[in-house]
């Protein structure tokens, strides 16, 4: 039996204990873990304009996740109640068929200078591209260290589009995310630009479209593990199928769709400190690539199995920006095992078709709201002022009342204590 079985029912200290145990954390994560020290006031007011102080938010874990035959635990950070059961229960269900697998096409940041006022469009376009080696050459003498990092330019393409002459700068950016490494070489290039096409430059500027750094995951599901009676776990399947039909189709159900996804992914997103906001733009982009919003992951049925898969870009990083000042986010990384940033985006694609598995599952059988309502009766519980131990109890009973609200929560309290 896994040594996490039944880790929701522990206390707090007791998962940090299971969780140290498992992964070998580090005395330092531990210790972070236990005193839950959150991001310092000093460093805080030197990330932000205007600092007023720190805003917290649950830091969970999903305890056994499984990717390309290696098990982790995912750290998250959400507010929302159902996210991290929903996605551990779809980790449970797809990890005894073997987990998800990924693969990545490639991993590179793209930037653009766009010129305008440009007399000669295409006599500037072949000039352009005439220099590409002297144009990459200029990117990387901009920031050597990247290139002392093994990476750095790699390619160069340009499109007119309108009255604009738009040059795109591909960038290995290594472990970083790549927005001042791109930014850096395109104002390093620019002026180079501006002479050999005799025009100017609007803007040069990072892409959060980062359409040359995708990740796919996928995963092969038995279908008779999807229910205990063989008929319902194939109409369950056969559902799930429909569903993801239904999200290529119509731009309403894609949205919430995609939404799903990003309940998993933005957790484990924020959790290591990386830009959620630049994730979903890049994501929700690729969603309308052919000029059609759609649902990002697929899933079909093959023979015995339900097939997902899910290609997204992942611009993602495992240094840089906030990553070396939270020590939440040193704490997650370690919890994560230290990831590379191929890695990471990897997890983070799958966690994203894990909870878009969870969230299909729900419904079509039992519908999404019974499993959300009992959490959130918990939450109501704690509001209305219960403690610890009135907090389950109230939330029992309150998933029993035709209204399940704050008020209710308030009386049922109230009943508890003999007021």
């Amino acid at each position: 039996m896994s040594r996490f079985s039944g880790f929701y029912k522990k206390t707090r200290q007791e998962r940090i204990d299971i969780l140290n145990q498992e992964r070998m954390l580090q005395a330092k994560t531990v210790e972070i873990l236990r005193k839950n020290q959150n991001l310092p006031e000093n460093i805080a007011g030197k990330m932000a304009e205007n600092h007023l102080g720190t805003f917290c938010l649950p830091f969970s874990v999903v305890p056994e996740f499984l990717l390309d035959g290696q098990e982790y635990s995912l750290p998250m950070v959400t507010e929302e109640p159902s996210v991290v059961a929903a996605c551990s229960f779809g980790a449970k269900i797809i990890g005894r068929s073997g987990g998800f697998t990924s693969d990545i096409q490639n991993r590179l940041m793209i930037g653009q200078v766009a010129l305008y006022n440009v007399a000669e469009p295409q006599v500037a376009q072949k000039n352009i591209e005439h220099e590409t080696a002297t144009i990459l050459s200029l990117a990387n003498q901009a920031h050597p260290s990247i290139v002392k990092r093994g990476g750095g330019a790699r390619t160069l393409r340009t499109e007119i589009k309108d009255q604009f002459l738009i040059v795109y700068l591909s960038v290995d950016v290594k472990e970083a995310m790549g927005a001042n490494i791109l930014n850096t070489m395109l104002e390093g290039i620019k002026d180079y630009l501006e002479e050999i096409s005799r025009g100017k430059a609007l803007m040069a500027i990072l892409s959060n479209y980062a359409s040359e750094s995708l990740v796919t995951a996928r995963c092969r599901i038995t279908i008779s593990s999807l229910a205990t009676s063989a008929a319902l776990a194939q109409e369950t399947a056969e559902k799930i199928a429909l569903a993801s039909q239904l999200a290529q189709i119509d731009t309403y159900r894609a949205t919430t769709h995609n939404k799903g996804i990003f309940n998993g992914i933005d957790g484990l997103v924020v959790a290591t400190g990386n830009d959620w906001r630049a994730v979903e733009a890049g994501a929700h982009a690729y969603a309308a690539r052919d000029g059609h919003y759609r649902g990002l992951s697929t899933w079909t049925i093959d023979r015995e199995e339900l097939l997902g898969q899910m290609t997204l870009p992942m611009p993602i990083a495992t240094v840089g920006g906030s990553i070396g000042l939270n020590p939440k986010v040193q704490a997650a990384f370690d919890i994560l095992g230290q990831p590379k940033a191929r890695t990471l985006a990897s997890l983070i694609v799958a966690v994203g078709l894990c909870q878009n598995f969870a969230a299909l599952r729900a419904l079509v059988t039992t519908g999404i709201q019974a499993g959300h309502m009992k959490l959130q009766a918990k939450s109501l519980a704690i509001l209305a002022g219960a403690t610890e131990s009135e907090a389950d109890i109230i939330a029992q009973q309150l998933r029993k009342e035709q209204h399940t609200n704050l008020e209710t929560a308030k009386q049922l309290l109230a009943t508890l204590r003999g007021n």
